[in-house]
């Protein structure tokens, strides 16, 4: 709070907060606007028909768009084409050499793989529009449990809604864009974060509220209120956290001047990978239930997978989701960060690992520690994201609570991110600490 106060006392900043705030606002309102061709009085009668858990990939999405989605609205498809796009982009630079290439290249380079990604974003979104479209037709999208969402379901139609889906999502990355170039933060985490938390409070209040209050259950959400802010506070505190390494650098002489000779250290995290890991795995585990939803219902791997993998209360999703949430958590964290290059440019420039030799031996040592690292980071994740399982279980909420594993960590991550930005911005119009309090500064005293 005292941070955004002072923001709010420099014109700059008051000016970067006001933009971001009318990006947000304009975003809102575009995932209201209805699609052309939508029957917006259905849709909303389907959306409070539907039921289902916000951890399967088609609440994922509708969560990644603040509701969007099953609303049908131009920016239905929200940021989750940027995001898939951004992964896919990282993964491949282990594929395509030239893709790593570029990212050693530095500020040219990364801006090449940002046009990539921007490009990738786009294919995408007329994939997943596509997509978004048939299922609501066919009424795959609510599970059969209404129909009449498309009145006019002809090919032109269909084709323009498709264009105007994607167009919503190339408009959202542009918007993404210049809040992070003339606002205060990440622009992409920033919508993720409001679109969250669009849905957020509204969900919480109804465990207690009920329907029109009368059945509701205040028990249950003062216990989920209170286990809400304890998980918050301990995400808070682990991913704030640091394993420092100590770094040595020799000294140097280049020309005329000695340079190097200092100490410093190496931060890394324990939760080095991130929200990563439970997008996958929910997003991986939820491809079988799409797939059974144009099946035959009577039919018995139908039945199964509705059964399995389509409840995640059960135990064979349970046991699925934590063993790839496991092993995601060592799989991305290989891809991002490199122990050979790290190695590599600390011996490039003198430095080295105290007690550890430079090159081959610190690289190894370096995997040593990111394994040990990626240990409890699995185990924290593993907790964090089958929480709200334990209390749909031991609670009996039906799987209607407002937040999972992911809601939390994004909010998190989000949220110390954007505060660190906001405060360090906030510092640099902060001049007071420098000279005395109630003292007049005086040139030579």
């Amino acid at each position: 709070m005292r941070t955004l106060i002072q923001a709010f006392r420099t014109k700059e900043l008051r000016n970067k907060i006001l933009f971001v705030l009318g990006m947000i606002i304009i975003y809102r309102i575009g995932s209201y606007i209805p699609a052309p061709g939508v029957d917006e009085t259905v849709v909303n009668n389907c959306v409070t028909q539907m039921s289902g858990n916000s951890e399967n990939f088609i609440g994922l999405v509708n969560l990644f768009s603040g509701g969007a989605m099953l609303q049908l609205s131009i920016f239905a498809l929200g940021v989750m084409p940027y995001i898939t796009a951004s992964i896919v982009i990282q993964l491949l630079r282990v594929v395509i050499p030239r893709f790593e290439a570029l990212h050693k290249e530095g500020q040219s380079g990364e801006a090449k793989l940002t046009q990539y990604t921007r490009y990738l974003t786009i294919g995408l979104a007329l994939l997943q529009s596509s997509t978004i479209v048939v299922t609501a037709k066919s009424g795959a999208l609510f599970n059969y449990q209404c129909s009449g969402i498309i009145p006019n379901d002809d090919v032109w139609t269909l084709i323009v809604m498709v264009l105007v889906m994607t167009g919503g999502t190339g408009l959202i990355m542009w918007m993404a864009e210049l809040i992070t170039e003339k606002g205060i933060g990440q622009g992409m985490s920033i919508l993720i974060f409001l679109s969250i938390c669009s849905g957020f409070l509204p969900q919480l209040w109804n465990i207690g509220w009920g329907t029109n209050g009368t059945d509701g259950d205040w028990t249950k959400f003062g216990i989920v209120t209170g286990v809400l802010l304890a998980i918050m506070i301990f995400v808070n505190y682990v991913e704030l956290s640091q394993r420092r390494i100590p770094v040595q650098y020799t000294r140097r002489m280049i020309g005329r001047k000695m340079y190097g000779g200092s100490s410093t250290y190496l931060p890394l995290k324990i939760n080095m990978s991130g929200v990563i890991p439970p997008i996958f795995a929910s997003s991986i585990l939820a491809i079988p239930t799409l797939i059974s939803q144009f099946g035959n219902a009577e039919a018995g791997w139908v039945q199964w997978i509705n059964t399995n993998l389509a409840n995640t209360t059960s135990v064979w999703y349970i046991c699925l989701y934590a063993l790839m949430i496991v092993f995601f958590t060592f799989f991305y964290t290989e891809i991002t960060f490199n122990t050979d290059e790290t190695a590599d440019n600390m011996k490039q420039y003198g430095g080295f690992i105290p007690g550890i030799r430079a090159g081959n031996a610190t690289a190894r040592y370096l995997k040593y520690v990111i394994n040990r690292l990626n240990t409890v980071g699995a185990v924290y994740l593993l907790f964090v994201a089958l929480l709200p399982t334990v209390l749909i279980m031991a609670l009996n909420l039906n799987a209607n609570l407002p937040f999972g594993g992911t809601t939390i960590l994004i909010i998190a991550g989000v949220g110390l991110d954007t505060l660190r930005q906001a405060k360090a911005q906030t510092e640099q119009y902060q001049y007071a600490g420098f000279l005395f309090d109630n003292t007049s500064h005086i040139e030579g005293k």
